[in-house]
C-alpha cells in the first residue's frame, strides 16, 4: 500500500492534519483504531432522538478566528453558552466561581466592585507556596482554601485519584475565576456546538478526493505495509517508543448514560458533584441543541485509570518521562520522517481549538 502522508487517528487531530495536507495536494491515508471517526469528540443521536457525546461533554469556543472560520467551513455551529452549576454542601452553586458564588458560599452581599479585595482577602489568610508548587499552591493562590476545599480538593481527588499537591500547578490554568457575575463558563468570542454534531464534522473534513479512511485499522499492525513520506501520529506518546522510558498514565472515564422520563432533569447542561457521589458530573445533552423529547438523556462521568485515554495525567513523574520521549522523537524523525499531534501524541492538555491551532502551526494551516 502506499500514500503520500499516513495519519494515524481520526480523531479532531488527525482529521484537521488529513484535510490541510490534502488540499495541500497530498495522498492522504488515514487509520482509525476504533470503527468510529471523530475520537473522544464522537457524538450519535440515540433512539430518542437526542445527541449524544459519547466521551463526554464538548463545547466548542475559540478567540481564534481562523479556527472558528475553519471548523465553520464543516458544518454550521448552533450557538450555545456554556454554564455549570456545583452541587455543594447540599445545593447548587454557580460555577466557576464568581461574584453570586461567593455570596452564595460566605453569606455576604458585596458588589462586583469588591469581589477582587475579597479573594485577596481570603487568599490572604491561606497556606501555600510562592511561586506555586502544585496544584493546590495554583488554585489556594487565586480563591484561598474555603473555595478550594469546597470545589477543587476533593473534585481533583476524584478525577485524577491522587492527592492534589501531586499535580502540576499547570493543571490549574484552565480554571477560570470571575469577577463579575458572568455565569458562563467559557467567555470566548466564539462559541457553539456544531449543528451536524462533531461525528458530522469530521467526516465533512474528511469528505474530500485525496484522503482514503479505514476504521477498524491499527496503526502498529499495519504501519510496516505502508509506504510513505511523512507520518502523522496521533496516539499514545509512550505506545510508539514501545514505552521504553516507562508507560505514561492517562486517566479514563466510565461513562454510564440513562434515558429518564422527565422534559428536562437540570437546570443547566453539566451540573458537578465535587464532593459527593463516586461521579464527578452529570451531562443533560438537551441543553446543547434544543432537541424536543418527553425524555431526556443523562450522562454519569466515573474517573477510571482503566479504559480510553481521556486526560493527561501531570505529575512530575510523567512530566519527566513524557520530556525524554520528546527527545525521541526528534531523533525518530531524522529516520523516519514524522509529526506528533494532539493530547495525547503529545501528552498535554489541549482545548479542541488549541488542537487545530496546533495543527495549523505544524502545516502551515490558515492563521
Amino acid at each position: 500500500m502506499k500514500c503520500d502522508i499516513l495519519v494515524a487517528g481520526a480523531g479532531l487531530a488527525g482529521c484537521t492534519a488529513a484535510r490541510l495536507l490534502a488540499e495541500q495536494g497530498q495522498k492522504v491515508l488515514v487509520l482509525e483504531k476504533r470503527k468510529d471517526i471523530a475520537g473522544n469528540c464522537h457524538d450519535f443521536r440515540d433512539e430518542n432522538g437526542i445527541t449524544v457525546h459519547r466521551y463526554g461533554p464538548h463545547i466548542f469556543h475559540t478567540n481564534n478566528k481562523a479556527v472558528w472560520d475553519f471548523v465553520n467551513r464543516f458544518t454550521p455551529f448552533l450557538p450555545f453558552q456554556h454554564k455549570v452549576l456545583a452541587y455543594a454542601e447540599g445545593r447548587l452553586i454557580p460555577f466557576p466561581i464568581n461574584r453570586d458564588t461567593i455570596c452564595d458560599v460566605f453569606g455576604v452581599n458585596i458588589p462586583v466592585t469588591e469581589v477582587r479585595s475579597f479573594l485577596a482577602n481570603e487568599v490572604a489568610a491561606s497556606t501555600f507556596h510562592v511561586p506555586s508548587q502544585n496544584f493546590r499552591d495554583a488554585v489556594v493562590s487565586q480563591v484561598g482554601e474555603r473555595l478550594y476545599d469546597l470545589f477543587f480538593k476533593n473534585y481533583t481527588r476524584k478525577q485524577w485519584d491522587t492527592d492534589p499537591e501531586n499535580l502540576s500547578a499547570e493543571v490549574a490554568s484552565r480554571i477560570p475565576v470571575r469577577e463579575n457575575r458572568d455565569p458562563r463558563y467559557f467567555s470566548d468570542k466564539y462559541q457553539g456546538i456544531p449543528k451536524l454534531g462533531y461525528t458530522g464534522m469530521m467526516a465533512n473534513m474528511l469528505d474530500h478526493p485525496g484522503i482514503t479512511v479505514m476504521t477498524n485499522a491499527d496503526f502498529f499492525e499495519l504501519r510496516d505495509g505502508i509506504e510513505r513520506t511523512l507520518t502523522v501520529y496521533t496516539g499514545k506518546l509512550d505506545e510508539y517508543f514501545g514505552r521504553r522510558h516507562g508507560e505514561l498514565n492517562y486517566r479514563s472515564v466510565r461513562f454510564e448514560f440513562e434515558t429518564v422520563d422527565e422534559t428536562r432533569h437540570q437546570e443547566v447542561s453539566v451540573v458537578n458533584y465535587p464532593n459527593d457521589y463516586d461521579y464527578t458530573r452529570i451531562t443533560e445533552f438537551k441543553h446543547f441543541t434544543g432537541e424536543k423529547s418527553d425524555r431526556t438523556t443523562l450522562c454519569r462521568e466515573y474517573p477510571s485509570a482503566e479504559g480510553d485515554p481521556c486526560y493527561i495525567v501531570m505529575t512530575k513523574d510523567n512530566l519527566e518521562k513524557r520530556q525524554r520521549y520528546l527527545a525521541d522523537i526528534e531523533q525518530a524523525s531524522g529516520k523516519e520522517p514524522s509529526l506528533f499531534l494532539g493530547r495525547l501524541a503529545e501528552y498535554r492538555y489541549y482545548n479542541m481549538d488549541q488542537v487545530i491551532e496546533a495543527v495549523f502551526l505544524k502545516l502551515d494551516g490558515p492563521g
